[in-house]
């Protein structure tokens, strides 16, 4: 019972930690759009101070809260029983429409650029921007290639998975550092009179969003670094090898195919070794992307 009691407890701290992700990634994404509009020249695509604008809403829309959702979806209790394929496309679903957006708003700071015959590429802001959306476009592709295409042997998916992971939660945090150092930028360039020195509202009001995305972050790397939030090993894919076989059983088949589930079950394993086993595996394999 008191097993029962603390994972209820524990079920319970995560649903506040997602809400209150969900919530401040939310709010972030209001906040700015209050900023194009209320206090810059809000949405358009015409080579004006608009199409800028494009820029600091998709990132935050996607490349900071869509991709943050991205990285937690396998730790939601309750997709625990959705087969893990079907986690996984949602997984690179959503990581692909972030992808998308950070492109298209890439696209509307070149062009505005050039409209306005700015520069392009000279800030410390745009190297590492352009850096991440590079390294996120091969972390999708390989993420593709290797764990969602059922060709990768499970032997690299093994070997593969920390770095997918690391390289992931590295990438997040890089963006969201990115996107501060954006948002001081263009308070810096764009308040003159009265000056950024002089705390407008508008001042204000876009570090307090720089705030939110610090929040938001660490609240997502949080979720997602904790190991018993894990979303737990497959059942049917534990049972496939003997004891002594190779790390196979731990993940793939059950991305592979959802037949033959009775066949599986009569040969469940029950015996300790195989269970250690399968957790020594699962520690490298099955760390699903969080």
């Amino acid at each position: 019972a008191a097993h029962g009691a603390r994972k209820m407890e524990d079920y319970g701290r995560f649903l506040a930690l997602l809400a209150s992700a969900l919530l401040v990634g939310f709010v972030s994404v209001i906040l700015s759009l209050v900023w194009v509009f209320h206090y810059r020249e809000g949405l358009s695509w015409d080579g004006s101070p608009g199409e800028f604008n494009w820029h600091p809403v998709l990132v935050i829309t996607g490349f900071v809260f869509i991709q943050g959702i991205a990285i937690i979806v396998y730790r939601l209790p309750w997709t625990w029983k959705c087969s893990k394929l079907l986690m996984k496309f949602i997984h690179a679903g959503l990581n692909t429409i972030a992808m998308i957006l950070a492109i298209v708003s890439m696209v509307a700071v070149f062009e505005f650029h050039n409209a306005k015959n700015i520069p392009n590429m000279y800030s410390l802001h745009s190297w590492i921007g352009l850096t991440a959306v590079i390294f996120y476009s091969l972390q999708l592709l390989l993420g593709f290639v290797v764990f969602l295409l059922p060709f990768a042997p499970a032997h690299l998916r093994v070997v593969l998975m920390p770095i997918h992971v690391y390289s992931g939660l590295t990438i997040f945090a890089t963006v969201i550092a990115t996107a501060l150092m954006g948002i001081t930028e263009k308070l810096i360039f764009s308040l003159k009179n009265p000056a950024y020195s002089e705390s407008p509202p508008e001042a204000t009001l876009v570090n307090c969003l720089g705030l939110l995305l610090v929040i938001f972050g660490s609240l997502i790397l949080w979720m997602a670094s904790r190991p018993h939030w894990k979303r737990p090993p497959a059942e049917n894919a534990k049972v496939l090898r003997p004891v002594a076989a190779t790390p196979e059983g731990t993940e793939v088949e059950s991305t592979m195919t959802n037949s033959s589930n009775a066949d599986k079950s009569d040969l469940r394993i029950n015996t300790e070794a195989a269970r250690k086993q399968n957790i020594k595996f699962d520690e490298a394999g099955q760390r699903s992307t969080m």
